[in-house]
């Protein structure tokens, strides 16, 4: 380390205690910000709900009108509420990561906060990249096709009619939106490793074809038991592996290149 990275520091030479409440004030503040988001979403929690049914919706058809019920007196209560923490958390996170960001912010190298912001501003992209293709994409086929066992009583001399639960519909979609969101954060998690000197390019490639089982036993777990669920999360898993072998040889380049540019210190 050389003098100049020294003074590329800003002041963090605080005592602990101060860290410490700096770190309450930003904890304070992320809380606070989650409650007055909490608020909003609870007073348009039906909306927020009607915006999380529409591909059930859409699977039921025009011509259909679907149903959804409550079994317990609190359950619908307990689903808004359960709708408005989603949402909140949501609507915060900006304010969750800028806290974050500038309470770890003063204690990284200028160098390091070029390297590390990219990751910064491409999770929030890639979470809302995986969270669509579970909302447009997966949930309407998905439900289509459970909602296909339907059958009047002439069939079989019994009728089969589907009656979701609010509660259990409500958990179904915001597990699938966050199952497919974090997946998708795989390439920040892999180039953060790859950073941090835990993996390499060489393992990651040698390692394919762990990653395409371990993208399908993913899938399995987090989606549905349909095939076009499992498909539809392991196959861009398997993609956004291979785009992070690329990223991580791009960014190897530059460092090599970097180095080469460097002045040679005696």
């Amino acid at each position: 380390m050389t003098p100049d990275d020294d003074t590329e520091i800003d002041a963090s030479k605080a005592p602990l205690l101060d860290h410490l409440i700096e770190l309450r004030t930003r904890l304070l503040r992320c809380v606070i910000a989650f409650f007055v988001c909490f608020g909003l979403a609870f007073s348009q929690a039906d909306r927020v709900f009607g915006i999380l049914v529409q591909p059930l919706v859409n699977a039921y058809g025009d011509d259909k009108v679907g149903t959804l019920i409550y079994t317990k007196l609190y359950e619908a209560f307990f689903v808004e509420v359960k709708v408005a923490a989603f949402a909140g958390l949501c609507l915060a996170f900006p304010i969750i990561a800028n806290q974050l960001w500038a309470f770890v912010a003063p204690g990284l190298y200028r160098k390091e906060k070029r390297a590390f912001l990219p990751f910064l501003l491409a999770t929030p992209v890639l979470f809302t990249a995986g969270a669509c293709l579970a909302y447009f994409g997966v949930m309407p086929a998905a439900f289509k096709f459970f909602l296909s066992f339907q059958s009047d009583s002439t069939t079989n001399g019994i009728a089969q009619q589907a009656l979701p639960a609010m509660g259990e519909y409500l958990d179904l979609v915001t597990s699938l939106i966050l199952a497919f969101g974090v997946s998708f954060l795989l390439p920040v998690l892999l180039m953060l490793l790859e950073r941090a000197g835990i993996i390499t390019r060489t393992q990651l490639k040698a390692g394919r074809r762990y990653a395409i089982v371990a993208a399908f036993a993913i899938a399995a777990v987090l989606t549905p038991p349909d095939v076009w669920s499992q498909f539809a999360l392991a196959i861009p898993l398997i993609l956004l592996y291979e785009l992070s072998i690329i990223g991580i040889w791009i960014t190897e380049r530059r460092r090599a290149s970097a180095d080469k540019a460097a002045p040679v210190t005696q």
